[in-house]
Parts: structure tokens; sequence; C-alpha cells
């Protein structure tokens, strides 16, 4: 009978659930020997894999780069054809294979064990060709993959890429690596531009909604409207007073009825407002707006008002 689809895709999760754990539980002081050998290192980290392998090595050399360890992929099969040149003796090599006898990489082998190459494989099979000639071994065997036949990699694949996760995070650990170096990789992500970005790189500047405290509350409206931040400015020489939300006017209308109208800015702003200073941190702006609960903030220079930061516009 047919399996639903859900049903099929939990099976699929318990399996590689299941290897996880697996896998998880084969480690031991082999993989801090690892880690070390990686930290000692003046080289950088090659990963190599054939197939599917091969694309989760590619993944795994790109999380090694983005977390501070220097590391790229080469293929084996290209790699008698001119790419060996880029392995400098310092070099560690992450070889994946899940059965340890992957033709492509054991001929590499030899070549790395002249080059003084420290080996560290990845594969299911301790007394492969592959383990019996690496420098370290870490078992990334599981009983069963997820797929029905038992022929395409996927509890596999799936253990070999966390276990290049465990390698990441733990090097992460022992260098402290924090997520202002993360930003400086990631200079184009989100959480690269809040980290490296300032107040000053995504404030309004233009058109700002500034009032005095005597402006009546038609032209409070007038100048919200056209300033399309959802607040106005109360200054007096240049010097902030205070802010007046959308919130503030709902109050005052339900507080003054039909004499709203007559009541003037200084009726209706909230005092001493929150400022931050232009060059404050885009990350620690964001905090202060969530932790207030207000999507604006006033950015000041030498306690002059400069501009308006909106959460709408990071």
């Amino acid at each position: 009978m047919f399996k639903h689809a859900v049903d099929s895709a939990k099976e699929v999760f318990d399996i590689e659930i299941k290897g996880m754990a697996e896998v998880a539980n084969k480690l031991d002081f082999v993989f801090d020997e690892c880690i070390s050998a990686i930290l000692k290192t003046k080289g950088r980290v090659v990963v190599t894999g054939m197939g599917k392998s091969g694309l989760v090595g590619h993944k795994i050399a790109a999380t090694l780069s983005s977390t501070g360890t220097r590391a790229f992929f080469m293929h084996p099969a290209e790699a008698y054809h001119g790419d060996l040149g880029m392995i400098d003796p310092e070099d560690v090599v992450i070889a994946i294979s899940n059965s340890g006898e992957t033709s492509e990489l054991l001929k590499l082998l030899s070549f790395f064990k002249e080059n003084k190459n420290t080996v560290i494989a990845l594969a299911s099979n301790k007394t492969s060709t592959l383990a019996k000639h690496s420098d370290y071994f870490l078992n990334i065997g599981v009983t069963a993959e997820a797929c029905p036949l038992a022929l395409a990699p996927t509890t596999s694949t799936t253990v070999t890429m966390a276990m290049g996760d465990a390698i990441a995070v733990a090097l992460m650990h022992a260098r402290d690596f924090k997520e202002e170096n993360f930003a400086k990789f990631h200079p184009g992500g989100s959480l690269g531009k809040k980290l490296l970005s300032k107040a000053s790189d995504y404030m309004k500047t233009e058109n700002l909604p500034v009032i005095d405290s005597s402006t009546l509350f038609e032209e409070v409206l007038s100048a919200m409207t056209s300033g399309r931040m959802g607040i106005a400015v109360v200054t007096n020489k240049e010097k902030i007073q205070g802010v007046i939300t959308d919130g503030d006017i709902r109050r005052a209308i339900s507080k003054y009825k039909d004499k709203v109208l007559n009541q003037k800015a200084s009726d209706l702003m909230t005092q001493n407002p929150k400022v931050i200073d232009l060059n404050l941190k885009l990350a620690l702006a964001e905090d202060l707006m969530q932790e207030m609960k207000i999507s604006s903030l006033l950015v000041t220079e030498d306690q002059k008002l400069v501009g308006i930061l909106s959460r709408y516009d990071i």
C-alpha cells in the first residue's frame, strides 16, 4: 500500500536522527586530537571527496572558511591535473569517503604522505584503506540509509555534514570566534550589516519632521505626514525637547476630544525621548528599539539632531 508522503518524510527524519545519535556516540578523544591538529597548523584545511561526499565537502569547506578557519575544497579527480600544486606541507587534509575505498582519494594518499600533510579521514570503516593510511579517523558509519533501496547516500551524507559542523563549531569555541568576527566574513549579510554599520549609515537626514513647542495640532499632523516616519521631533534652538508619535496623537484625541485642535506640540509630546549617537552600531540600535518597544530613534551629534533611524530601514 502506498505510504502517505508525510509518513515517508517522518520515517526519513527518524532514520537520520538515529544515524546522528549513532555517530555522536562514536566520538572519542580522536576528535580532540583532530581539532588540536587543525589549531596547531599554520596552513589551511583542504577538504576533498568524490560524488555526494564531495558536495558535502564543499559545504564543510565553506562553513570552515566563514567561521575563522582558512579552508578550500579540492576535487580529487582534478588533483592530479595540477590542483595538487595548491597544497602546502602545513595544510591539514580532511578526506571524505563513506566506504573509505574511493579510488580517486586513495591515489592521493602517497602524495599527502610525501608532502607531510596531516590527513583526517571521514569514513564508515576503520579498517578501510583510507582510514588505515590517515593520521586520524572519524567514524561516520551508520546502520541504515534513509533511502528505501539503501542505495542513495542519505543518512550517511547527513551525518557527514554534521561531523563537518561539529569540527567547525569546536574550532570556533577554541578560537573564541564571536559575532563580530563572523560579520567580517559576511559583510553583505544581514548580520554583517548590523554589526559593521553605524546609525549614520542608515538614518534619514532629509525632510525631517522637526517642529517647535508652539506648533498647533493640525500643523503637527502635517509635519508627521510629510516626514513619513510616524513621528515629529519637538526642538527649541536645535535642542531636542520631545517627540510626538502616532500613539501620542491617539491619546491626545481621547483626552482633549473636540478641543484637540487647540493643543500645541508641548501638550502632546513625550519629553526626554531616547537618543543615540550617530556612531552607534546598527545592531545595538536595533536591540535598543526592541527593548524599548519603539520603531524610531533620534540620532544626534554633539547633542544636536542630525537624523532619525527607523526600524523599517535596517
